[in-house]
């Protein structure tokens, strides 16, 4: 979710014959779409979305879609911090970033493909068994993990919980620095009582500790900033031919892709907020 405006049409690209042009309406620009492979923008250590090994969830229905397409999949890598959709998406390097906010107007989404949401994370048999939301009185003394800026922050703040919180980075490089797995590390030392982290990343992060913590999806929280977000694939704005193929892509595969984040340990949600445990058909 980062990056600013579209760089200019490289000339190489209109003699290399990669370039489709599709007649469109008045004030849509052409469609730069390359038709001889998927082109991927990603980030090359940023587990367990993607990395350069391709083990990555993303990774992984990344290869159904170009299955689907028959097409080979190609990647620009590129650190998914400050500059990454000027550098990749709108620099035409890529087509489509595999995990994007719905709502977020500066690509163009598809539907979504997965919904899931924050949640807290804590030691079993610590004091806090059964906690799902962070209005629980018991987390009122505890030193809680936060990444500074998220939207659990706000509500932290709102219920008397930020003034003990320990914060955590939110924009870093990952092939240096990992806040996820530190906060991770934090509670099972015991040296913070309970973070709050994204649903994919805590499910992913939580597995190597043996089942000595429990990931809470914050499903009862209320009001703003909400927890659950859908996620899509995000393409480059009035290229809506490709959103359209992609669209029915999501929906004809959308069991596989469920089954490879379920496999991930991402608390799935359908539209009623209910955890989804098995693929949907």
């Amino acid at each position: 979710m980062t990056g600013r405006s579209p760089a200019a049409l490289p000339a190489a690209l209109l003699a290399t014959g990669l370039v489709t042009f599709i007649p469109v309406a008045h004030g849509q620009r052409i469609d730069l779409v390359d038709r001889t492979a998927l082109r991927i923008c990603a980030d090359p250590a940023n587990m367990p979305f993607s990395n350069d090994k391709g083990e990555g969830f993303e990774n992984r229905i990344a290869e159904i879609v170009a299955a689907e397409l028959k097409l080979p999949v190609e990647y620009t890598w590129f650190p998914q911090a400050t500059g990454f959709i000027r550098q990749t998406l709108f620099a035409k390097r890529c087509d489509v970033v595999m995990g994007y906010a719905q709502g977020d107007e500066l690509v163009l989404n598809t539907n979504h493909y997965y919904r899931s949401t924050y949640a807290l994370v804590y030691r079993r048999n610590a004091g806090l068994d059964g906690s799902d939301t962070l209005s629980d009185p018991r987390l009122q003394a505890k030193r809680i993990g936060v990444v500074a800026g998220t939207p659990p922050a706000s509500i932290m703040a709102r219920v008397g919980l930020i003034q003990r919180a320990k914060p955590y980075q939110l924009m870093v490089d990952r092939r240096h620095e990992s806040p996820a797995e530190r906060m991770i590390d934090d509670i099972k030392s015991g040296d913070i009582d309970a973070g709050v982290l994204w649903g994919p990343i805590a499910g992913y992060f939580t597995r190597t500790a043996g089942g000595a913590l429990t990931v809470a999806p914050l499903l009862k929280e209320t009001g703003s900033p909400r927890m659950a977000y859908r996620i899509t694939f995000g393409v480059r704005n009035l290229e809506d031919d490709w959103k359209r193929q992609l669209n029915t892509l999501i929906a004809k595969r959308q069991g596989d892709f469920d089954a490879v984040l379920l496999s991930f340990g991402v608390p799935l949600l359908d539209e009623q907020s209910h955890l989804i445990t098995q693929p949907r058909r």
